[in-house]
């Protein structure tokens, strides 16, 4: 059993709503839930005991103007660095080394249709580059190719487009980000060379989908639902488009503030609050089943 840990919560509450002002994509709605958070401050509706419980309820009140569920104040257990960013970093390096680098299956099934398992995160490129080529040229001699995003919360933009790269056969443009910093717009584009082999751009492509595929995930199954190129099946995603940045606040409390949002250059908008909606709706629990018999079905004929 953890022992709560004591907090005041003035100076959290003040450099979030700084962190939110200067930082968010939506200025408007900035200063609008900072406004929020400084009321509820002076109410007395953060006067807890502990780092979770304040957590929560900040949390609560930063998503109740437009629901973005990048926006948190992240609770961690064991006390993090100050170094912007280095919360997340050590948290997902933890979860890396414990599932083979990102992708903890990839499978054969019969009628050659292979399954590959991208799970718990889509980490940072630097680190997964390795494990994801190594399993995708491995699946790249399959007759059909099942991605299995159910368990992934999401990640580096820049590995969705390394991913994306394994199953397309030219350069495609895959996503927008439109930056609050500078004003400035940046394109993500699929590689024009990958290490290993490429599943390519032709044979059969399902992504499945659940309530807890997020963030990045998301992005990996919109970009290639929207290019025509993968049949989604499951369960509608949770809904975040906004890349975002983490600030240390707190030794156990972390500031999590979209910086940016996405534009897809087919739909020219993105999944946020609506989630990535599946082609073939049905449990996430069924979905692995549903998207073998479809790819049997497609290869047959």
């Amino acid at each position: 059993m953890t022992t709560p840990t004591k907090i005041s919560p003035a100076p959290v509450i003040d450099e979030t709503a700084r962190l939110l002002t200067e930082h968010y994509t939506f200025p408007e709605i900035a200063e609008q839930v900072a406004g929020l958070l400084q009321r509820r401050l002076a109410e007395g509706a953060y006067d807890v005991d502990d780092a979770e419980e304040l957590a929560r309820l900040v949390t609560a009140d930063l998503q109740s103007a437009n629901g973005d569920r990048h926006l948190r104040l992240k609770h961690h257990t064991e006390p993090v660095p100050e170094k912007k960013g280095a919360a997340t970093l050590e948290s997902m390096r933890r979860e890396f080394d414990t599932s083979l680098g990102g992708v903890p299956r990839v499978e054969l099934l019969d009628g050659g249709v292979a399954v590959v398992e991208l799970a718990p995160m889509l980490f940072p490129l630097e680190w997964a580059a390795e494990p994801l080529s190594a399993a995708l040229t491995l699946a790249s001699r399959a007759q059909a190719l099942i991605v299995d995003l159910r368990g992934n919360r999401g990640g580096d933009p820049d590995t969705v487009a390394f991913v994306c790269s394994y199953l397309l056969d030219e350069r495609t443009h895959l996503n927008t980000m439109s930056w609050r910093r500078g004003d400035r717009t940046e394109q993500s584009w699929s590689l024009p060379h990958v290490p290993g082999a490429r599943f390519g751009g032709s044979k059969p492509l399902y992504v499945l989908s659940s309530g807890t595929t997020f963030s990045a995930a998301e992005e990996l199954a919109y970009d290639l639902q929207q290019l025509g190129r993968a049949v989604v099946v499951g369960e509608p995603t949770r809904g975040g488009a906004h890349p975002c940045q983490g600030w240390t606040v707190h030794p156990h409390l972390e500031a999590t503030v979209p910086v940016g949002r996405a534009v897809n250059p087919v739909s020219g908008t993105n999944w946020e609050g609506t989630g990535v909606q599946p082609d073939v709706p049905c449990p996430a629990d069924e979905s692995l089943a549903r998207a073998r018999t479809l790819a049997l079905a497609k290869l047959a004929s």
